[in-house]
């Protein structure tokens, strides 16, 4: 008989990017059990007895308390999820949010007393403000862990940060993970660049046309923001929270009774968009002009008419029955190709702490439009 799992995760947003990587790692560890909670349906390859999918709309206080309040066994939360109703750096976004973590600390925090760690993902948009007025001077700048909060806007991280801090219990650890650009794969994320890439890609090679970089020059020439890889930021937030690691250990007392850490959760080595377009490209077998630089158009004009193309690209490739924008955000891939302002961060902290993992921005996208092409999702 197999031994009985000593860890309990609760991944409360299973079904996206890293969510999904979460599962999938944290599944395959005989030492692991794990809930995966979604609002919508599971749609997740994993079964038996370490693998439980639970349905729940966290904005509901009575559902949640019905669904959560009976997972006595958790020990470990990670929360990779957020409520998108509201745009970004606006009071309701905040208090959505809000009300979601609180809803289910609510629920969980009375009766599982063996959790010892949660685990929250917010990003790197934690050290700029998307409040007027911008900071164009494009000057090179990579965030610290300890860069202080950015003065302005309302910044939905911070309140689930102070949510933390406010609500845990001192014997419990938490942990805070900024990834920069999110690569992996999913159809149900509001902010997927692999998707909208790949729909982008296909759709050119479909209709025989350029694929042409429709973005700022700034944009495309200079380091302009940190590539994220799923995979590493899910292997990051497991190694942070269940890590024994004497670095660990001798820095922060132990992240078991630490609280608060924060850490960034990027690939590593720095890339412009000029150097790994043609690349990008011949992946999707696509013709890359001689400039393949573009500033007159923009995704969220020039592609919004699509949506009937790519019903016949999923019709005569056999793909999973999408719509366009099930897997593409055109304005999302306006504002990461016309970013005013750069995004960059240093993952010194988690490299002096012994976590090795590190990718390539070029091989994490060519990873996941092999992925995405895998569960036919695009041709």
């Amino acid at each position: 008989m197999a031994p009985a799992p000593e860890k309990v995760a609760l991944i409360v947003g299973v079904t996206g990017l890293v969510g999904k990587e979460l599962a999938q790692q944290l599944a395959a560890r005989p030492e692991w059990k794990v809930y995966g909670l979604a609002r919508k349906p599971n749609n997740l390859p994993l079964h038996g007895h370490h693998y439980q999918f639970i349905s729940c709309d966290l904005l509901d206080p009575k559902e949640t308390m019905e669904r959560l309040s009976l997972l006595e066994d958790v020990t470990h939360i990670f929360w990779v999820t957020w409520a998108s109703q509201f745009p970004l750096d606006t009071q309701e976004c905040c208090d959505q949010n809000k009300a979601m973590m609180s809803n289910a600390l609510n629920s969980i925090l009375p009766r599982a007393k063996s959790l010892k760690h949660v685990s929250l993902q917010t990003g790197t948009k934690h050290y700029i403000s998307l409040s007027y007025p911008f900071d164009t001077t494009n000057k090179v700048q990579h965030y610290d862990e300890e860069t202080p909060r950015a003065i302005g806007g309302h910044n939905f991280y911070y309140t689930l940060e102070d949510l933390l801090k406010e609500k845990l219990p001192r014997s419990v650890g938490w942990s805070v993970h900024r990834p920069g650009l999110l690569l992996g794969s999913s159809r149900r994320t509001v902010y997927n660049f692999m998707g909208s890439l790949c729909v982008y890609g296909t759709i050119c090679r479909y209709l025989n046309l350029p694929f042409v970089f429709w973005g700022a020059r700034t944009c495309w020439q200079q380091l302009y923001m940190d590539a994220s890889d799923a995979r590493l930021v899910a292997r990051q937030q497991i190694w942070v929270s269940s890590s024994t690691n004497e670095g660990l250990s001798s820095s922060y007392g132990g992240l078991s009774s630490s609280n608060g850490h924060a850490f960034n959760a990027i690939n590593g080595p720095a890339f412009t968009w000029k150097e790994i377009w043609p690349a990008i490209g011949a992946k999707f077998g696509v013709e890359v002009p001689e400039d393949m630089f573009s500033s007159k158009s923009m995704y969220s004009t020039s592609m919004c008419d699509m949506g009937k193309v790519w019903e016949e690209i999923v019709e005569r490739e056999g793909l999973q029955k999408t719509k366009m924008e099930d897997l593409a955000n055109w304005c999302f891939l306006d504002m990461v190709f016309r970013c005013p302002m750069k995004i960059l961060a240093t993952r010194d902290k988690v490299d002096q702490l012994g976590f090795t993992t590190r990718y390539k921005a070029l091989d994490s996208i060519m990873y996941w439009v092999d992925c995405m092409r895998d569960d036919k999702l695009i041709p």
